[in-house]
């Protein structure tokens, strides 16, 4: 392709924390990202990793290199592109998220344009239903309610996420609230690193006199993390712990790009981020404000000189 011909296309560029196992690369991945190009027919659909570990991996595995999400971005500059979107299929905005973000944002405010616009869709997990935003909580739950289990007052869901130190991770809280909400009073979510931990969630399940537990990754890919910390053998892992307290425990091994509802739910952010016209020059709605001429929005804000960094609000998912 000339880069006469590629500036007259559009890009969106798939950001994933990535993972090195192939076969779940291709079902939750690989899978988003085909789901994404038939959504989006007019665009030139690429992958970028955020995880350098991962992407190391990969290369000296198999001889196949990935790039991160900085390469991907100069490698779409060099040949032309100038409409750039980015959709994070990071499940909170925790660190991985926030890399992407900072990494837009300097884009978008650098004084000489690589891009004639670049936007940054919003992870799984953002707004919460305030105002006219979307409740991405509530679009998730009915999303993960068709891969759960028959309820039971003696069964319950254990989901599993990745967790951390990021004040993002309070997303798995706020989760297991709106799982509350939703009237799903026997599904629970815990953190590998982080809020709520698998200890906390036991003393629940005890309290609630149940008996079996189907554990489940609420991650992207069911790779390492699912393979190890949640249904490992060790003692170590959430499979032996909760037998070890006495439940009977069952493994539901399938990562949420399996999930055609939480396909649906990517491609509904991404195509909110690009729903924001082009050229807008004020921060229209919303949050947004400026400062030092740019746009910062953290709603409907339209980019100061065609430029938006926002989250990909305008319209309900």
């Amino acid at each position: 392709m000339s880069q006469e011909q590629a500036a007259n296309k559009k890009a969106i560029l798939v950001v994933s924390f990535g993972t090195s196992y192939p076969e779940t690369l291709k079902l939750n991945i690989e899978s988003v990202e085909n789901r994404i190009r038939e959504a989006f027919p007019g665009y030139e659909v690429r992958r970028a990793f955020t995880s350098r570990t991962v992407i190391k991996r990969i290369a000296e595995r198999d001889g196949v290199q990935i790039d991160n999400e900085r390469q991907a971005l100069e490698r779409l500059h060099t040949e032309g592109y100038q409409e750039v979107y980015l959709q994070p299929l990071h499940i909170v905005p925790g660190a991985e998220y926030d890399k992407v973000k900072r990494l837009v944002s300097h884009y978008a405010h650098a004084k000489e344009k690589a891009f004639a616009v670049i936007r940054l869709g919003r992870p799984l997990l953002y707004s919460m239903g305030v105002d006219d935003h979307p409740d991405d909580y509530e679009i998730a739950i009915r999303a993960l309610v068709h891969q759960l289990p028959a309820a039971a007052p003696d069964k319950a869901v254990v989901l599993m996420g990745h967790g951390g130190i990021h004040p993002g991770n309070a997303a798995y809280a706020a989760l297991q609230l709106k799982l509350e909400e939703a009237g799903l009073n026997n599904v629970f979510i815990y953190t590998v690193e982080g809020f709520p931990s698998l200890e906390s969630i036991i003393g629940k399940l005890k309290q609630k006199q149940v008996k079996q537990v189907t554990l489940m990754p609420f991650l992207l890919v069911a790779g390492d993390h699912a393979t190890n910390d949640m249904a490992g053998e060790e003692e170590d892992s959430a499979k032996s712990q909760l037998a070890g307290a006495g439940f009977a425990v069952d493994v539901y091994f399938h990562g949420l790009g399996e999930n055609t509802a939480i396909q649906d739910i990517y491609v509904a952010h991404l195509r909110s981020a690009i729903a924001h016209p082009p050229h807008g020059h004020a921060c229209a709605h919303g949050h947004g404000h400026h400062q030092k001429g740019h746009c910062h929005t953290h709603a409907h804000g339209h980019g100061h000189k065609g430029h938006c960094h926002g989250n990909g609000y305008g319209h309900k998912d």
